[in-house]
């Protein structure tokens, strides 16, 4: 295509970068108003309602009276249309995986939690979420415009690289919305709660973020501005393997030394001398409540992986010298559980420089729901670009 030839699809994209803005303000802060919106993008009051007023007609928005603040012009609070476009969400996490609904306005509504357990294969899987993703679609079957798919695993091309605790290797996701025709977005869940704690969590407004997620093994996400680096081949983030652990010790991967082995659900068990746990999260949380109950041995486990959690996230701050860190899944109940030694290794293993203003370690705002959120949010990015926005509106002239 001739650079004359495309003139006019740029053009149509164009008029729809403002909208595209403003949606992504919608999101941004919840219950907002046009006069903020207005303020924020820089639009004349008239433009920003004449905008409003196209939104609303195409099933984009809706508009609200703003509550009373004494004097002055009265406004109105923008929320997704009832009929809007909307992201069908799924997340596979190690025992269970959920479903979700996300609207314009960012809001998410959980759907439905599936447990899986341990040793089931990814065929019998899918096809469970394949059933789930049809009831979530089933009466909103136009409106749904992307699936977005949180994955504990590092993924490479829409696939799945390797799990190793479900034992999973190499899964293809393409089938799972075969047919649907929406496209499919699927994202390692550790990166996908970094970008939730940037967006709306407890990172926002940070330029440089970490975030880390204990589960069934570390992962995490390196955050720019709002952005993960998902590295040359999107498998960043996979922290748990970096060599902070015990070198005699092999992790599941195939390394030696991973950090993951000397945190994790497992690495208590191998200190309490208990044998492998199937469910390595709801283990952690049995070991983490009998240290809270006095267990001298258990506690002395939990302050063992504190303090190797804390030496490897200095090593991180150390590496990319953040605004913040934040911390989900089970790694702020471990913070939490031996907070004087997590402290203290933290600071012990800074540089000397950052030890003045260390970089704040902060408890994640979306807790456990972080990886439905980010890939809620993913999904809301891929159908408000320009031209997402544009097919919209052909199909509701």
């Amino acid at each position: 295509m001739s650079e004359d030839d495309d003139r006019p699809e740029r053009a149509r994209r164009a008029r729809w970068r403002t909208a595209a803005d403003l949606l992504a303000e919608v999101r941004r802060t919840p219950g907002v108003t046009r006069a903020e919106i207005a303020r924020r993008l820089r639009l004349s009051s008239g433009l920003a309602t004449e905008l409003c007023a196209r939104l609303r007609e195409l099933r984009l928005l809706t508009e609200e009276p703003a509550p009373a603040r004494g004097r002055g012009r009265p406004t109105t609070v923008l929320r997704a249309h009832p009929e809007g476009p909307l992201v069908a969400v799924l997340e596979l996490r190690q025992e269970d995986w959920r479903s979700a609904v996300a609207s314009l306005d960012g809001a998410v509504r959980l759907v439905e939690t599936v447990r899986h357990g341990p040793g089931h294969g990814p065929a019998d899987v899918l096809a469970a979420m394949r059933s789930g993703l049809d009831r979530v679609r089933r009466g909103r079957e136009r409106r749904v415009r992307a699936v977005s798919l949180s994955v504990p695993a590092p993924v490479r091309g829409g696939r799945l690289v390797e799990n190793s605790t479900l034992r999973w290797r190499a899964v293809d996701f393409a089938d799972l919305a075969a047919g649907t025709g929406a496209p499919l977005l699927v994202g390692n869940d550790a990166i996908l709660a970094g970008v939730a704690e940037t967006r709306t969590g407890a990172a926002v407004g940070a330029a440089v973020a970490v975030h880390l997620i204990l589960e069934a093994g570390i992962g995490g996400a390196l955050i720019l501005d709002g952005r993960p680096m998902e590295g040359a081949h999107g498998t960043a983030g996979e922290f748990g393997h970096m060599p902070f652990g015990d070198r005699s010790l092999r992790c599941l991967c195939g390394a030696r030394g991973c950090w993951d082995v000397v945190v994790d659900g497992n690495a208590l068990a191998r200190s309490l001398g208990d044998p492998t746990p199937s469910d390595v999260r709801t283990y952690t949380e049995t070991v983490l409540a009998r240290a809270a109950s006095g267990d001298v041995r258990a506690g002395r486990a939990v302050r063992d992986a504190a303090v190797a959690l804390a030496s490897g996230l200095a090593g991180l701050a150390n590496a990319h010298d953040p605004d913040v860190i934040t911390l989900g899944g089970l790694a702020a109940p471990l913070r939490a559980a031996a907070r004087d030694a997590f402290d203290a290794a933290y600071l012990d293993g800074l540089m000397s420089f950052h030890r003045a203003a260390p970089p704040p370690v902060l408890d994640a705002a979306h807790a456990d729901d972080g990886s439905l959120h980010g890939a809620a949010a993913v999904g809301l990015d891929h159908i408000t670009t320009e031209s997402a926005l544009a097919t919209w509106s052909d199909l509701h002239p």
